[in-house]
This record gives structure tokens, C-alpha cells and sequence, in this order.
């Protein structure tokens, strides 16, 4: 998501729109994002069919089967593309400090680079390439102690090389002897820090695997629509797409595109106006698309590389067939513009109603993701069952969720006359048992008495436990639903005619 500068974290209008980013609505996994592990779809590769490859050249995609980060990661780097080998010509030594300091500077080195107005952060070069503007090189930095949707390139003119050095607790020893910052700039900094989300679906080498893969964002920007976002992360992207500056999505198929006017043709040709699939929710200029990946793989693997770009951490999946993806968009007399989304399995064997959920960044702060969460939950509702989001959640996720449940739970409590059991409650909300407990435990509205969970609240700890867990953002009116479970028998049964 850009440097740690302001604009790395917004999504920016074209007429100067202002909007800073949650880590998501769902913070962790909107943004976060991604509700749980396993099996999310994000990042989907998925090989085109022929008919499919027909349609991705008719629209300007050069057709091309996937390749896996890891093996991208192996291919043998292009001259001016990250980790290009440096030419003996361009290395040369400064002085700066005192300090001698050999250009270009090597990956992994340790150094203060300049973050906003003039504040100066640590950071690690994760990369480098010779820049097509100058004859110097710019490099990509993580900026240490924040979320790695900060990273971005920079050049020597941010750096400060009288702090150069090779490892961190050098550079602290360099920082501590030049004075370093005063305690005000220190406070400023810390502020703006970040909390790390929770990777529960790796293991630590998995984890560094991962992060070795994807370390560097692909894609720098993208326009949807009337929208210019800065990324936050890499997605595997076919190869011709990577290290792009900009990316252009059609706003309704989410095609994508290297030029502008190739997605202005695109437009052209276009006949829709909005997601494929059954919309299953109209309310004012609010409407839901349900669509079934087996259907309609092509948009949504474009959904999903889109998706990836803001979101990390996310098991890749190879096949969007089992999964049914549930589109929320913003209507106008120009059609219907995605805000951001939810996928859950078709047959989920743990009773999961959400695998993956996103705000785009432009649409947060606006409630849109507590909607998402919301309309989950109706949805099983319609079903008769009890859901809960794919697991492990990020601690922002699991913020997000905790606010929805103890909404939903005391909501009941407060208006029900005599005793209810824990079935019921669930069974009322069709949240699961288990994440009834865990919220009322929570909130200190639960005691084990006598072998079972008793709920103990009070009508004035109930009113402040609402009180304290804030709006429910866009409401979902339940009447406004039409939907049909997905049945996979009767699916089956339509296929064979």
C-alpha cells in the first residue's frame, strides 16, 4: 500500500478524494482482510478454458496460463527490474557524515528513509532497480515496526546516508550516536504505528516463504471506474502484468488492462452494467450480486487477483468452482460499482458462511463492512443454520466480528422476558454456540455454574455493553432479500437436463 506517506493508505479520486484507510473495515481481513485461512480464493489461478482464451484476446489479454509466485520468484530478472545485478560502472562510494558509503546501496541494508513532512522512520531495503527516469537506482523499503502495506519505492533523495547501516542494532548504535530524533518526531512516528495482523494460517517458514514471494508490490496503482488506488499489496498477476505502475480494471467485468484507452475500448464493447450473476438484495442504491465461480470463473478470478492486491496472507487456491461469491455494489445512472465483497464455500463441512471479505479502499469508513458481515449472517438465517467465519481471524477480524456478535446477542437479552438457553440464543442469531460463549465470556455476561454456562446480565451492563460496541454501520433489511440457498443436488440435476 504505497510508503508510509498519507497517500499510500487512501484511495485518491480523481477530483482529490480524500479517504484514509481502515486496515479494513473488517480491519484484518477486509483490508482485511480476509476473514480466515485455508481455503480462501484469493489470488485464484485458474486455467483457462478455450472458449475462455477466445474471450481473453477478443478483450486485449494476452493469453497466458498462470505462473506461481515461487516460480516467478525464480526466473532471472530483467535489466532494470528488482534484483537486476549491478554494473560495475554504477558503483561508487560517498561521503556522508563522516562515512564512507558505497552506492548503490546493497538489500538489506538498515537505514532511516524520510516517511511524511519530514519524518524520518527505519528501514530495510527489501529491493532495488535502476530507474528509467535517472541514472541513479531507487529502492524498495519496508519501513520497520509497520504493516507491510507501507512499503514502497524511494530514492536517495529520501534517505538519510549518514545513517547507513548493516544490520538494525547498528543502525540503532548510528541513530543513538548522531542524536537521532527529538521526542516529539519519536511520538509522531509511533502513532501511526501500525498493529501487526495475526498469519495464523502459516507456519513461521511458510510465512517467511511467503513474504520472500510477494515482497515486492507488482503493481503499483490501479483505476476502477472513477477511482485511482494506491496498492497494498503483490498479487499473482499473469508475468506481463508485473512490476506495472498502473493497472486499469473495467469497473463492471474487472478485466484488466496495461493502457487506459485499451480499457476505454473495452467499455465500449461492453454490454453490462453491472457483476454478473442473480442480484439477491436491492435497498435504495445498494445492491448485492450473488455469483456462482463455477458460472462465471472468469470474473471471478479477476475478482480475486483485484482482492489480492489489498490483501495479505492469504492461502492461494486453485479453483473458484466451489465457492459462491456475494458482490456489493453502489448504484447510479451509470450501472452498479463494486464497493467490495464476501465468498463462502457451496458445502462447507465446519458451517462456515464466510471465507474471504473486503472493502475496497475508496468504500471504507462508510460502513459497508459490518454490512457484509451482517448479510452473511442473513443469509444463514434464510438457510436455518448457524454460520461463523472461516478461521483463524485476524485480531482486527476478530474486533470486527466480536462488535457484530455483541450486537446481535444482547439485542436479544435485552428485550427477552425469563430464561433462554445457549441453543436458543444461538439458534435466534444464527451465530454458532461457541462464539455465543466466547462473546459473552468476553463481556463478563457468563459464569459456569454447576457442570453448565449460565448468563448473567444485568439490563444496565447489557445497555453499556451495547453502548460501547458502536454503530452497526449500513443496516441490512432482511425483507429486501430474495435468495435461494445453493442446492448442489439441484444444481447437479439442471446440468444433466
Amino acid at each position: 500500500m504505497g510508503g508510509p506517506i498519507d497517500k499510500s493508505r487512501k484511495a485518491i479520486k480523481k477530483e482529490q478524494h480524500d479517504s484514509s484507510p481502515p486496515v479494513a473495515e473488517f480491519e484484518g481481513p477486509q483490508s482485511h482482510l480476509g476473514a480466515g485461512a485455508g481455503k480462501g480464493v484469493l489470488g485464484t489461478h485458474v486455467p483457462l478454458l478455450k472458449e475462455q482464451q477466445e474471450t481473453e484476446a477478443e478483450r486485449g489479454h494476452p493469453v497466458k496460463l498462470e505462473v506461481h509466485p515461487a516460480q516467478a520468484a525464480n526466473k532471472r530478472p530483467r535489466a532494470g527490474q528488482p534484483g537486476s545485478s549491478v554494473p560495475p560502472e554504477d558503483v561508487h562510494t560517498v561521503e556522508e557524515g563522516g562515512r564512507e558509503v558505497k552506492l548503490p546501496l546493497e538489500v538489506g541494508t538498515f537505514m532511516e528513509c524520510e516517511w511524511k513532512q519530514g519524518q524520518y522512520h527505519r528501514a530495510k531495503v527489501i529491493e532495488r532497480r535502476k530507474r528509467s527516469d535517472a541514472p541513479d537506482y531507487e529502492y524498495y523499503v519496508h519501513y520497520i515496526n509497520f504493516n507491510r502495506r507501507m512499503d514502497a519505492w524511494t530514492t536517495l533523495d529520501h534517505v538519510d546516508l549518514a545513517t547507513v547501516a548493516t544490520s538494525e542494532a547498528e543502525l540503532s548504535a548510528v541513530v543513538t550516536e548522531s542524536g537521532g530524533r527529538t521526542r516529539n518526531q519519536k511520538r509522531k512516528i509511533e502513532d501511526v504505528h501500525e498493529e501487526e495482523e495475526h498469519h495464523g494460517e502459516f507456519d513461521q517458514n511458510a510465512l517467511r516463504e511467503h513474504e520472500e514471494f510477494t515482497k515486492v508490490k507488482n503493481v503499483e496503482r490501479i483505476e476502477l471506474g472513477r477511482y485511482e488506488m494506491e496498492t497494498w499489496y503483490f498479487s499473482p498477476l499473469p508475468q506481463e502484468y508485473n512490476m506495472c505502475k498502473m493497472l486499469y480494471f473495467c469497473e463492471y467485468d474487472l478485466m484488466f488492462f496495461k493502457e487506459r484507452q485499451q480499457m476505454l475500448q473495452h467499455l465500449k464493447r461492453s454490454r453490462i452494467q453491472h457483476p454478473p450473476g442473480d442480484e439477491i438484495y436491492r435497498n435504495a442504491n445498494v445492491s448485492m450480486f450473488e455469483i456462482d465461480g463455477k458460472k462465471e470463473k472468469l470474473f471471478c478470478q479477476n475478482l480475486c487477483y483485484l482482492a489480492k492486491l489489498f490483501l495479505d496472507h492469504k492461502t492461494l487456491f486453485y479453483d473458484v468452482d466451489l465457492f459462491l461469491f456475494y458482490v456489493l455494489c453502489e448504484c447510479d445512472e451509470r450501472g452498479a460499482h463494486v464497493v467490495g465483497y464476501f465468498s463462502k464455500e457451496k458445502s462447507s463441512e465446519d458451517g462456515y458462511n464466510l471465507a474471504c471479505i473486503l472493502t475496497l479502499p475508496p468504500y471504507q469508513r462508510k460502513g459497508y463492512g459490518k454490512f457484509l458481515i451482517s448479510i452473511s449472517y442473513e443469509l444463514s438465517k434464510i438457510e436455518n443454520k448457524v454460520g461463523t467465519p472461516e478461521r483463524p481471524l485476524s485480531d482486527l477480524g476478530l474486533v470486527s466480528y466480536r462488535g457484530y456478535w455483541t450486537r446481535e446477542l444482547l439485542k436479544v437479552l435485552k428485550d427477552y422476558q425469563g430464561t433462554i438457553s445457549l441453543k436458543e440464543l444461538s439458534e435466534m442469531t444464527a451465530i454458532k454456540v461457541e462464539d455465543v460463549v466466547s462473546t459473552l465470556q468476553h463481556l463478563n455476561l457468563i459464569q459456569y455454574q454447576k457442570g453448565q454456562h449460565v448468563i448473567c446480565a444485568a439490563r444496565k451492563l447489557i445497555e453499556r455493553n451495547l453502548k460501547e460496541a458502536g454503530s452497526a454501520g449500513l443496516a441490512v433489511d432482511p425483507s429486501k432479500i430474495v435468495w435461494t440457498p445453493y442446492h448442489a443436488e439441484r444444481e447437479y440435476a439442471n446440468y444433466r437436463g
